[in-house]
């Protein structure tokens, strides 16, 4: 096979990976309302019949979308997690990468869904198994490595962590102030170090 010479598999692989993020970059961008299959494929490079292939319709689309982003999530926590201290030590680095995990720009994406999802029985059917995946997941990666503290104590503090991360992160796209929120968030990581000390 001549090196440069995509095999079908990869060619739909690429097709599908373009249409996913171009979606995330349409629901960031444009909210989830204003983004169109016809916006979506332009951005991707690809025709509506080609994304068609993949996805049967746009509430298709956007639970792939959210399988994407969570994988994108996931992936960015496994490579965190292997840095962070063990113990009461991990606490103030956990947070700040569970912040940075519900932040930012696959936050924004994951938040227009889940407001879309709110009147959309399918994207919110969609939405659930792969969200409560993800946090099965990071809580098994942080009751590693913090093995010497309670289990339950430190699934609490997770979840705790958790959904301040997801109010701070609305905060950010309502226009709070970053200041506060960085002080929120340190006064936090003292509180949860104290809690499990």
């Amino acid at each position: 096979m001549a090196r440069g010479h995509r095999t079908q598999a990869e060619r739909r692989e690429q097709t599908r990976t373009a249409l996913l993020d171009a979606t995330v970059e349409c629901l960031v961008e444009l909210g989830y309302a204003r983004s169109s299959m016809q916006e979506i494929c332009a951005r991707a490079g690809v025709s509506k019949g080609a994304a068609q292939h993949h996805f049967a319709d746009k509430a298709d689309l956007m639970a792939a979308a959210v399988e994407h982003l969570t994988k994108k999530r996931m992936d960015a926590l496994a490579e965190s997690l292997g840095a962070l201290p063990r113990g009461v030590d991990a606490i103030p680095a956990a947070v700040d990468m569970l912040w940075a995990g519900y932040s930012g720009t696959l936050a924004t994406a994951s938040t227009e869904l889940w407001i879309a999802a709110r009147t959309d029985p399918a994207l919110r059917s969609a939405i659930r198994p792969v969200d409560r995946a993800l946090g099965r997941t990071a809580l098994a990666h942080i009751l590693e490595i913090a093995s010497d503290l309670p289990g339950d104590q430190v699934e609490t503090l997770f979840w705790l962590t958790v959904n301040l991360a997801r109010g701070l992160a609305l905060d950010a796209e309502l226009g709070g102030a970053p200041a506060r929120r960085k002080q929120l968030l340190e006064e936090w990581k003292r509180i949860a170090v104290r809690h499990a000390s």
